[in-house]
């Protein structure tokens, strides 16, 4: 019996259920992805629509392997991923990034750095609407819904966001050019805002949706830069020039000084949000004592 409840112990553990949840999630993925060479040279399909099917169905499967895995794993009903709240939180973790991002190329524009050059067909959005929503499924669930909320369950909301921002900072700091701002702004963008609206919501449908305007609108729309994201078409060719500060340089607007504000003015309003709805999780020393 002894070890029978060691063995469970073991299996139960928060950094076990990661690993596990890493591996099942990400295994599937990549199987998806080596799927593509199935497509035969001959087919009639384009690169691009290739791409688009291979990346919806990345999408698709990053989010069941998760419910079916969770689902056997904790025997509990994944409620962050209900489609009850789909529609809801999908469209305002849309709109809440757009916004972000045209505020960002905004203030480039008032100083005179940001001259759209060409407007393209909207079908040249394709490949960075594929690369987008691959990125925001995937990661989102990988890191909100296996790393964070299993660090957040043991050891509380407060804890888990230190951690999460102490991870991203680690993680961008030894990068290729990387400056005090591109770092900040990393931390603060995918390790605190992003985790704050799932604290808010409780739903990975916000941050999963988030993440995918994002990546999407940066390059694939205003033309900017976006280090996770490489794509040769946009909706506009454009001209971003001015002070590193304002550009994000070689990392691109989302890594100015401006979308670092604006994302620390954002995540502290959905932290204040969700602490008002009582959102917070405590640490489980503190769960025991109450």
């Amino acid at each position: 019996m002894d070890n029978q409840t060691t063995l469970q112990k073991i299996i139960y553990f928060p950094l076990t259920k990661m690993v596990v949840g890493i591996l099942v999630v990400a295994g599937c993925v990549a199987l998806c992805e080596w799927s593509r060479n199935l497509f035969p040279n001959n087919s009639p399909l384009t690169i691009e629509t290739k791409n688009f099917i291979i990346g919806i169905i990345e999408s698709e499967i990053a989010v069941l392997s998760y419910i079916f895995l969770f689902r056997f794993y904790e025997k509990r009903q994944i409620k962050e991923l209900s489609l009850s709240g789909f529609w809801k939180n999908a469209t305002l973790g849309f709109l809440t990034a757009m916004i972000l991002q045209s505020l960002i190329i905004f203030v480039i524009y008032l100083y005179g750095g940001y001259t759209i050059i060409h407007i393209n067909p909207i079908s040249f959005l394709l490949p960075g609407f594929t690369a987008a929503i691959t990125a925001g499924f995937v990661a989102e669930i990988l890191i909100r819904g296996i790393v964070f909320r299993l660090l957040e369950e043991k050891l509380g909301t407060v804890i888990a966001l230190i951690i999460s921002a102490l991870l991203f900072g680690i993680a961008h700091a030894g990068g290729e050019g990387a400056t005090f701002f591109s770092v900040l702004a990393t931390i603060i963008q995918a390790g605190i805002l992003l985790s704050a609206v799932y604290v808010f919501t409780r739903s990975l449908w916000f941050p999963i949706f988030f993440h995918f305007a994002w990546d999407f609108a940066e390059p694939s729309i205003y033309g900017g830069i976006n280090p996770g994201i490489s794509i040769d078409k946009n909706l506009f060719n454009s001209k971003i020039t001015g002070p590193e500060l304002l550009t994000g340089a070689q990392f691109g607007p989302g890594n100015s000084i401006q979308s670092t504000i604006f994302c620390l003015i954002a995540a502290i309003l959905f932290l204040w949000l969700a602490k008002r709805k009582n959102n917070f999780i405590a640490p489980y020393w503190r769960q025991k004592q109450g």
